[in-house]
């Protein structure tokens, strides 16, 4: 215990011993941020402060749990449990408690979590009969939370100019409405939401100056654990605490703020110094986690963000590999090569799967992932989140799927009768399910004639549930007529309504369930062009589809080996480190993405997701890139991502398609790295005070090879021909076959194995 300064370094001990002021802690990654906060703690223990006034904020349970947990081996379990160390909300909500009167509740008020709140939402907009697919219960929760994290009542909202005029833009008048009923029908319902826990401790704060005072003065000392996540309310309960002590220590890194959509704001670390003009900063630089290489090429990506605090990350560990930048012909070989390269750094690595992690910008991208893993019997988990074929927009389109090919299928029907919501409720189906099962018949027959089935079912309902058989006897005449399916599901996921539920609101969650319905899309067309031309006379029924849907179901349970590669999104991978790490697809229009190109802010966020990626991998880091992705229903030309470009050359390592790499080379990037303007756009509200810029790519010239594959005869192709297929890559040609009634050709490509291609269908290049 004597010795625990011992264990730092010259920094992180300064950061520790430092108690004269309020302090500010530039931890970059990998830089023993936890490490300096659990000292931290105990040094003030060690000098004398009491456990009960030391208050320590977290954003997650887990972070405050582990530093409970190294602060009780150090101080022992008496001393740490009486700590006030917790999560924002769990220390606001003990607060609020003492204090719940004062804001017109009682102590024991309930905490809504998202789903009571929506509920509550869901029951204000019927019933001021407004239309729930304009006041999209999701997108009013999410605007409820914006106000009241930016500490906005309902009287504010209503005389808020700006804010009125953006709902009429978005044909949501009303909102203001729904926000003042559903504060009303929380108190009287002596609940709070998650906001709420800020938004009233604020407000207690701000109306009882008498209660601040007594815990500005009962907490001695208020610690901030990953302060560039804090939004608006978090800080300004920070500030209430600390503006007269002083006694006040925040951690965090500017260069990972990527939590913007959650409210969180940059500028509270950035500006910390002018609420705090005595305010002291130490830099944490040294990086224990990665080699050199990779905490350099991180480095000249973000140092080319205007907004930052300035600080050059470092590491004594080996010099290590430099980043491999892979070029994929498409997004299919790029998961193929994504599945090889694995297969080949375990071999020369001896890694086990658990060090390895594929990292992407969307949720939408792992599908093709998953499938080329599954291939190789390669063992996956998808962090924080269900695998491609276990979300739930994806399983609500397969029922479909599966009720077009078989109507019998009464699980099906009842997971979809009524989304897109039918008015068809709980009552009516309950009344079919008795109807059919007496009259043992399927949900459906009893839906196509509930007069002699299911007579308890009301005559609207009736009608309803009449025009969703219709629709899906139509989706089944399809499967009948053999049309293939790609042209079904096209057909189902637009009729049904699926798409057009997910794509009235902006939201992000929205965003992501349309990305994978698309990509749902993107499979069956995968699959009936894949089919078309490896297999003479091949099924492309849905039938067919569905087959290959249920396997690969099956195989995304959660049993299986505990060692597995892990896939996630790169916001998930924020805090987690493996030795072998694979950002995929980061490739213009997708990383950064097409939607945060409305402002500098938004690219320079984007960047600093980026740099987040790169700096999770301890030993080995590599960067895909395709020159054809397919998106919303079409191939599309892409671009590697301007990013790229960014890091400084000196720390990359281009890897062409047949393993051999060479130092980076301008011509990899030069003719497709987009460039940039910017212009100034008028501001659209107050709801954003910074300076808006308008981003807008200039066209590039798409390569030659990029988008152009063609049919070719058996006249043009020779054996030992190397080719250039639309999906699969490079490959060398050995054998050609004219015997047969279509003409084939056997390639061995590069990265997806041997393959037999019917000519008439496939499309390739002759290089």
């Amino acid at each position: 215990m004597e010795n625990y300064l011992d264990n730092l370094n010259k920094p992180q001990k300064e950061a520790v011993k430092y108690c004269d002021g309020p302090l500010l802690v530039i931890a970059g990654a990998g830089s023993g941020k936890t490490r300096v906060l659990t000292y931290k703690i105990v040094h003030l223990l060690v000098n004398g402060y009491d456990p009960w006034r030391i208050l320590a904020l977290t954003f997650t349970n887990k972070a405050a749990d582990e530093m409970k947990e190294r602060i009780e081996k150090m101080v022992g379990e008496k001393t740490a449990s009486r700590l006030w160390m917790g999560t924002f909300h769990s220390i606001f909500a003990r607060i609020l408690r003492q204090h719940a009167e004062k804001l017109g509740f009682k102590s024991n008020y309930t905490i809504y979590d998202t789903a009571d709140s929506k509920s509550l939402i869901k029951t204000i907009i019927k019933h001021l009969d407004l239309d729930d697919k304009v006041y999209k219960p999701t997108a009013v929760q999410n605007q409820i939370s914006w106000a009241k994290n930016q500490l906005i009542s309902p009287e504010m909202y209503q005389s808020n100019r700006d804010l009125i005029k953006l709902d009429e833009h978005q044909r949501r008048p009303r909102m203001y409405e729904i926000y003042r009923m559903y504060r009303a029908r929380c108190l009287e319902a002596n609940a709070m939401d998650f906001d709420d826990l800020l938004y009233y401790t604020n407000l207690l704060f701000r109306d009882y100056p008498e209660i601040l005072r007594h815990y500005q003065e009962y907490f001695q000392y208020v610690l901030v654990d990953e302060y560039q996540d804090t939004n608006f309310a978090q800080h300004l309960i920070v500030k209430a605490l600390t503006q007269q002590s002083g006694n006040l220590c925040v951690v965090g890194d500017d260069a990972q703020s990527i939590y913007s959509f959650r409210g969180a704001n940059i500028g509270n670390i950035i500006n910390l110094k002018q609420q705090y003009p005595s305010l002291r900063t130490i830099k944490l630089e040294q990086n224990y986690r990665s080699t050199k290489n990779i905490i350099n090429a991180a480095n000249s990506l973000i140092d080319k963000n205007i907004t930052q605090i300035k600080k050059t990350i470092f590491s004594e560990n080996d010099e290590g590999d430099r980043i491999s930048v892979i070029k994929c012909y498409s997004d299919f070989e790029e998961a193929g090569t994504v599945a090889a390269k694995i297969s080949q750094l375990r071999m020369t690595t001896h890694d086990s799967f658990e060090e390895f992690a594929i990292l992407y910008r969307t949720n939408a991208q792992s599908r093709v992932l998953e499938e080329s893993l599954r291939k190789r019997n390669i063992p996956y988990r998808i962090y924080g989140g269900l695998s491609f074929y276990q979300r739930k927009e994806i399983k609500d389109a397969v029922a479909y799927l599966r009720l077009a090919v078989n109507p019998a299928d009464d699980e099906a029907f009842r997971r979809v009768v009524n989304i897109p919501a039918r008015s068809i409720g709980d009552t009516t189906v309950n009344n079919l399910v008795t109807g059919a099962i007496e009259n043992h018949v399927s949900l459906m027959t009893a839906s196509e004639d509930t007069a002699t089935y299911a007579p308890n079912v009301k005559r609207a309902a009736a009608t309803k549930l009449m025009g969703f058989t219709q629709m899906i006897n139509r989706f089944g005449d399809m499967v009948r007529n053999h049309v293939n399916a790609y042209e079904v599901v096209d057909r189902i996921l637009h009729d049904s309504g699926l798409m057009a539920m997910y794509s009235s609101d902006s939201t992000p969650e929205n965003i992501s369930k349309l990305e994978n319905l698309h990509e749902l899309r993107n499979a069956v067309r995968e699959f009936v062009e894949t089919t078309e031309e490896l297999e003479e006379n091949g099924d492309t029924s849905l039938e067919s589809f569905l087959q290959q849907v249920s396997l690969a179901t099956d195989q995304d349970s959660d049993d299986g080996p505990e060692e597995r590669i892990t896939m996630m999104t790169v916001h998930s991978a924020k805090g987690l480190e493996f030795n072998n790490v694979i950002i995929v697809g980061v490739e213009d229009e997708l990383f950064p993405s097409m939607m945060s190109k409305g402002s500098i802010r938004e690219i320079e966020e984007e960047r600093r997701l980026l740099y987040v990626a790169i700096t999770r991998a301890r030993n080995n880091c590599i960067m895909t890139f395709a020159s054809s992705r397919f998106r919303n229903g079409m191939t599309m030309v892409t671009r590697p991502s301007p990013f790229i470009s960014d890091i400084d050359k000196a720390y990359l390592k281009m890897v062409n398609l047949q393993g051999t790499s060479s130092t980076y080379s301008d011509s990899w990037l030069s003719r497709e790295k987009p460039s940039y303007r910017t212009e100034p756009a008028p501001r659209r509200s107050s709801m954003r005070q910074e300076t808006k810029t308008i981003i807008t790519p200039r066209a590039s010239t798409p390569s030659p090879q990029d988008g152009l594959f063609s049919v070719h005869s058996a006249d043009e192709l020779k054996v030992n021909m190397t080719i250039e297929h639309s999906r699969f890559g490079k490959g060398i040609i050995t054998a050609i076959d004219t015997e047969m009634s279509d003409a084939r050709i056997t390639v061995a490509f590069d990265n997806q194995g041997t393959k037999t291609l019917i000519l008439k269908w496939a499309k390739f290049n002759i290089l």
